[in-house]
């Protein structure tokens, strides 16, 4: 018999990546197995040259014995050096047959799935990026991205070890009882014995240990929170003299991870010398029954040899088998909560016939009225809005107001709950994906970098843009010698979110993206809004050279830039209050002119 305390590591992986909610009903579990199946077709040949290396490696392994047991009986006994030669060498070959197959096994199982863990990472990925941004709003980004890691970590575990050893041991099992029952029923009823305690003390513990892994998971959860806390607020615990206390409650914190670790060992150690004990006297009585069978002639001593050695492919099994129930729960879990992930219909699908938008058009917003799926709360009701080809259109009012909002309809971030909202004749729900994001672009109030040169997050804004491409759009807004002054010019890496360059920098990155995609429109969320001194000139310059030629939508955070737009809708309680030219809405006296004296007032202030 092995020892049983290496199979330790893959209950703690499995129940450290268990939830609640992760036990499956069993008909939840044959439909997750049945999708997994479907998409497994692809790697059919891979998965049942798998299968029969697998069977090929258990009759290796099972064939062993059966030679000890013909070189004793046959060559031993009889003295027949032929048959004992012939023992060794077979042996021989099925002991080299078993390290290659098992090498082949593992190679082959891994390998298909790993592709189909690659195929579901990326079908998740492409699947997320599909999604609306009211999917975002009710979903939380922590247990999206747990999908792609505590999950494809639970399913990986299964890909690299659990499934080979699941089967294997299914098969060893089995057949090491048919061959048993076969070679002498008497010795096998007398090998059985033991088998029932062992699945009994197996079944105890596969539950007591889930539960016990489960609360090392929460205390390690809590020590680690107690731990960042205090990291992330070090400062305030040394101002205020709370460093005692701090470290009270991480002792208390991590001494409750102690007692959970050794509840979890102490599980382990009442259950792992069942089994040594369970072998060692199912061996001792094999020894004693098979000895007094053989004085009787009723069994050889080769079978009892051979029984000696199966009995390791008979315990050993149902403690792996225990074990591997865990990772295969916490797999189909897993497995269960991504495919439940891919279920999820993107609310902004592309419709069947869809048409490319114009290339240049009038924007109508007829009768909206919208409600956020998460809230239900009505945000806009009954705006009605025409913006001529060209125009430049402020949207302002106070926060919360719904201008935003509205500005995103009118990307088709979002789809209206009723009216419309329509380009050139055409409403942005039948309009193709492609031809709506060439049409209209959308620049955030704070540019988002990713990971690499400025070139890299400039080329965003345009799929097979070439670096010619880029350098004509920077230097088209009056940029490009900003950026090639930089130590590495346009290879500059910008670092993670762009931590490397400033604000304003970041924005004019945002800004060379719309230049790049050249846009018939533009919706702006007020890019200048939060700039630093050293770039908001070359920012505001940008901004003017781009919004030329083109239709502009711009959410008006500071009252300046409503100033020098063609004309101002002021959004309030869900619904434009007031529309028209800068000078007309002040000197009419109305919501904007309070707002535009509230503005200046507070400039001044600021000025002074």
């Amino acid at each position: 018999m092995r020892g049983g305390g290496g199979g330790g590591g893959g209950m703690w992986g499995a129940a450290m990546a268990m939830e609640d909610g992760d036990k499956l009903t069993a008909d939840q579990a044959r439909r997750v197995v049945r999708r997994a199946f479907r998409m497994l077709r692809p790697y059919r040949r891979q998965v049942l040259l798998s299968a029969v290396v697998m069977v090929l490696f258990t009759g290796c392994a099972l064939a062993g014995p059966l030679f000890v047991r013909y070189g004793i009986d046959h060559g031993l006994r009889h003295r027949d050096k032929g048959a004992l030669d012939m023992a060794v060498i077979g042996y021989g070959i099925v002991a080299v047959a078993s390290l290659v197959l098992s090498r082949t096994q593992i190679m082959l199982v891994t390998r298909v799935g790993e592709q189909f863990l690659r195929d579901m990472r990326r079908r998740v990925f492409r699947h997320l990026l599909g999604q609306s941004m009211a999917f975002y709003d009710s979903e939380q980004t922590g247990k999206l991205v747990a999908r792609m890691t505590s999950d494809i970590d639970s399913l990986t575990e299964l890909v690299q070890q659990g499934l080979v050893m699941f089967v294997t041991n299914a098969l060893l099992l089995v057949f090491t009882i048919v061959i048993l029952v076969s070679l002498s029923p008497v010795l096998a009823a007398a090998c059985l014995v033991a088998l029932p305690i062992v699945i009994l003390a197996s079944i105890k513990f596969r539950r007591d240990s889930n539960k016990a892994y489960l609360d090392v998971r929460d205390r390690i959860g809590q020590t680690l929170s107690t731990l960042q806390e205090g990291i992330s607020g070090v400062r305030v615990i040394q101002a205020f003299g709370q460093e005692e206390n701090t470290i009270g409650r991480f002792g208390q914190h991590n001494t409750a991870q102690l007692d959970a670790n050794m509840h979890a060992t102490r599980i382990s150690a009442r259950y792992f010398p069942v089994i040594e004990i369970a072998g060692i006297g199912t061996t001792a009585a094999l020894v004693g029954i098979g000895g007094v069978l053989q004085h009787r002639g009723l069994v050889s001593v080769g079978t009892i040899g051979a029984f000696v050695l199966y009995l390791t492919n008979l315990f050993e099994p149902v403690q792996q088998l225990s074990q591997l129930f865990n990772v295969l729960q916490s797999a189909a879990a897993a497995l269960s909560k991504l495919f439940g992930l891919l279920d999820t219909k993107s609310v902004l699908a592309e419709r069947s016939g869809a048409v490319d938008l114009p290339l240049v058009g009038d924007f109508e917003v007829a009768d909206l009225g919208f409600s956020y799926v998460s809230t239900r709360d009505v945000v806009l009701d009954d705006v009605s809005l025409s913006i001529r080809h060209g125009e430049r259109v402020a949207l302002v009012g106070p926060t919360g107001a719904g201008k935003s909002t509205l500005a995103k309809l009118m990307a088709r971030l979002y789809d209206p709950t009723v009216g419309s909202v329509s380009y050139g004749g055409v409403d942005l729900r039948d309009a193709t994906f492609a031809s709506l994001r060439e049409r209209i672009c959308v620049v955030p109030q704070e540019g988002f970098l990713f990971y690499g040169t400025v070139l890299d997050n400039v080329r965003i804004g345009a799929s097979g843009a070439t670096d010619d491409d880029v350098v004509a759009a920077l230097q088209r807004i009056g940029i490009y010698e900003h950026f090639a002054s930089l130590p590495e010019g346009l290879q500059t890496p910008v670092q993670e979110r762009g931590s490397r360059l400033s604000a304003g920098e970041r924005q004019l990155v945002s800004l060379a993206r719309a230049a790049l995609a050249n846009p018939a429109v533009l919706v702006l969320d007020e890019a200048t809004s939060n700039l630093d001194p050293g770039t908001e000139s070359t920012v505001e310059h940008a901004l003017n050279v781009l919004m030329e030629g083109r239709t502009v939508i711009v959410i008006a955070h500071r009252l300046s830039t409503a100033e020098r737009a063609d004309r101002v809708a002021v959004v309030d309680a869900g619904g434009i209050v007031e529309m028209g030219p800068h000078h007309e809405l002040v000197n009419a006296g109305g919501r904007y002119a309070a707002l535009f004296a509230s503005w200046s007032g507070a400039s001044s202030a600021a000025a002074s």
